[in-house]
């Protein structure tokens, strides 16, 4: 059962469930959304991103697509961010780790899923608004509180660009590249205004590591200090947190 905290003006609405029930909640919806976009004879647009917070909801979503609810798998799909200066089949790389975790289990057909490049920022918002928007978009939320790789700084009017990682970013991906040193120093990922255009927002944070940030999305004033701030002000945005995420709250 979710418990929902809070839904005030300029206050994160709050869902606190246990991680496996918040992974079929949110494939749920994308389930649902996929097929009204069908009936309307298009392909539902969904944001995705990386890392440890979305595995549990990948591995619901690929379940189902071998169950044979093929909704799912008929969809298109732009990510988030991806690291730069390394080649985009490194094991290390976001386009790695989608195809691992979502789009190769799901058979998604590679012209359907679309990465942030370098030096094709202007082309990679042009292309989201090609395919109609976003209309879900899925983000976790870093130790630092950036969303994507937007870093503390990020201004609510970002758009797609190059960036400067953060150490604690690299830091949380160091075992991924084998070592800090290892880890790019720059990436790519779409901007604060670029999210904030999705039609629905659903924000993730497992694990007690998380509670301390999630604690100061809810309650610290939107500033660029606090990047996932600045989505409280999203018509439709959702924080979805397990127990040990919410503790702090």
């Amino acid at each position: 059962m979710a418990r929902v905290i809070g839904n005030t003006a300029r206050r994160f609405p709050v869902r606190v469930m246990e991680i496996a029930d918040a992974a079929q909640a949110v494939v749920d919806e994308i389930e649902s959304l996929a097929r009204a976009s069908l009936r309307e004879q298009r392909r539902l647009v969904v944001g995705l991103p990386t890392g440890r917070t979305p595995l549990a909801l990948y591995a619901e979503w690929a379940h189902r697509v071998g169950s044979g609810q093929d909704a799912l798998r008929r969809i298109v799909t732009f990510n988030l961010d991806e690291f730069l200066d390394i080649a985009p089949d490194h094991p290390a790389s976001c386009r790695s780790y989608m195809r691992t975790h979502l789009l190769e289990r799901i058979s998604l057909a590679s012209d359907a899923a679309a990465f942030p490049e370098a030096g094709r920022c202007e082309a990679y918002e042009a292309a989201i608004g090609a395919a109609g928007g976003i209309d879900l978009q899925i983000v976790g939320i870093g130790r630092n509180g950036h969303v994507g790789f937007n870093e503390p700084g990020s201004a609510r009017d970002s758009r797609t660009r190059e960036v400067a990682l953060a150490l604690t970013t690299r830091e949380d991906a160091a075992a991924a590249f084998g070592g800090l040193d290892r880890v790019p120093l720059r990436g790519v990922t779409m901007g604060i205004a670029t999210i904030l255009a999705a039609k629905r927002i659903r924000v993730l944070a497992f694990g007690a590591a998380k509670a301390a940030i999630v604690h100061r999305a809810v309650h610290s004033r939107a500033s660029a200090a606090l990047p996932v701030s600045w989505l409280r002000d999203h018509p439709d945005v959702q924080l979805i947190v397990d127990r040990d995420a919410a503790r702090d709250l």
